[in-house]
């Protein structure tokens, strides 16, 4: 009997309201007489009308009692009691008490809790919590199921009574044949034989199994032995191939630093002509630009000059008239310059426009003038082939100086056509 226990009956003993302060040295030893005042009045307050016998003077009356008490607790309370423990007055039989008080205390716990919700629903009936009650309601459900089905199959098995109790009531009258009685008996004897001799032959069989599985087992552990011991075998000789191999497994971790090498020197190499194309393509592109940026500045210069010559022209300007001759037109003109692509251009078929002075009528000046310009426009083609060759030292003077409308058709400069052929 633990501590826990002892004080647990105490305290139990106590709320239940036992007149005798119990101590838990009252039970170091065996006491009979207080056990059964315990055992009697736990025994009153559990049914009160009970009849019980108090006299505990003999060890008759004693066993008695404790049969009294045990058999009005297992009927009543439905308490299995060991009358041994009981007997003995001890901590045992405190252990066996605590059954009957944990009975009492928990009815009279409920009673209380059933009393308190009663006056709780009394002060407020909308306090009542339905979530605690939920396992409750669930457990109402399934007997109520239950109880349901039980009365369905009890009312099926009620209905079939009245032709049960005919067949049974014919059944009991009839008498009983010795003859038939032994026939069925005979027959359930040989039926049983059968079985025994069908299972007879399945073990026979098994048996005859279990060898052949045991020959196939033993012959599979053979054939293994004999796969490791080749294997041992196999493994202690060395090929013939495997000098050989492991000379070209070295030359092939040479070679393969060699392709390691030689493939970085590849990558650097591709990385170093992207880069010097990507340059050639920069250049290319300001070259470019360049020669369009001085084309644009020769057309504007071009037409400037275009400008001054038209006002040249109209304006009245004494010019003798004994200067007519080709030399002089030719001296008159302005220079042509010479088209540039990328600082050097050359041109083809230049048209050029002068004046020429006449005498002191307008009429003669105008047909001088027209007759000039018939000559100059033969003569420009012979010239313009001349002065084709000499463009290339002629295009550093600049249009300027020269005075003269781009040639209209030009050439590329060797320059630039090696530079194309790069690409």
């Amino acid at each position: 009997m633990s501590f826990r226990d002892m004080r647990r009956f105490t305290e139990m003993m106590k709320v239940l309201g036992y007149p005798r302060l119990i101590s838990m040295e009252n039970f170091r030893t065996p006491n009979f007489p207080l056990v059964a005042e315990i055992l009697i009045w736990l025994v009153k307050s559990y049914e009160p009308q009970t009849d019980i016998p108090t006299d505990v003077d003999t060890e008759a009356d004693r066993v008695f009692f404790i049969k009294a008490v045990a058999h009005f607790m297992a009927t009543k309370a439905h308490i299995m009691l060991n009358t041994k423990h009981l007997y003995q007055a001890d901590g045992y039989a405190v252990k066996e008490m605590l059954k009957i008080s944990s009975v009492l205390y928990n009815a009279m716990k409920t009673a209380q809790m059933t009393l308190g919700g009663q006056a709780e629903e009394d002060e407020g009936k909308f306090k009542f919590d339905l979530g605690s009650r939920i396992p409750e309601l669930k457990a109402a459900r399934e007997l109520a199921s239950e109880i349901t089905s039980r009365g369905a199959s009890l009312y099926d098995l009620l209905g079939k009574e009245v032709e049960l109790r005919e067949m049974r009531t014919a059944a009991i009258a009839r008498p009983l044949d010795i003859n038939e009685i032994e026939k069925t008996l005979r027959a359930a004897i040989k039926e049983v034989l059968a079985n025994v001799e069908k299972t007879k032959e399945m073990l026979s069989n098994l048996l005859s199994d279990e060898r052949s599985l045991d020959a196939k087992i033993e012959k599979k552990k053979q054939e293994l032995e004999r796969s490791r011991k080749r294997l041992q075998t196999l493994q202690s000789v060395r090929p013939p191939f495997m000098d050989e191999y492991e000379k070209i497994e070295e030359e092939l971790q040479k070679q393969y630093a060699v392709y390691v090498t030689k493939f970085r020197n590849l990558c650097y190499l591709e990385s170093q002509l992207d880069e010097y194309h990507r340059r050639e393509q920069e250049r290319f592109e300001e070259a470019e630009n360049t020669r369009r940026m001085m084309q644009h500045k020769l057309r504007e210069e071009e037409k400037d000059l275009m400008r001054s010559s038209l006002k040249d022209e109209d304006s009245d300007v004494d010019v003798p008239e004994d200067e007519g001759s080709d030399s002089d037109m030719e001296d008159s003109r302005p220079s042509k310059p010479g088209p540039t692509r990328n600082g050097i251009m050359a041109g083809r078929g230049a048209c050029f426009i002068g004046t020429m002075q006449g005498g002191d009528s307008d009429e003669t000046e105008d047909s001088e003038i027209g007759v000039d310009e018939d000559d100059e426009e033969d003569d420009e083609g012979e010239e313009e082939e001349e002065e084709s060759k000499d463009l290339d030292d002629d295009i550093l003077d600049g249009p300027a100086a020269r005075g003269v409308h781009p040639a209209r058709g030009s050439m590329r400069s060797p320059l630039l056509e090696e530079s194309d052929n790069d690409f």
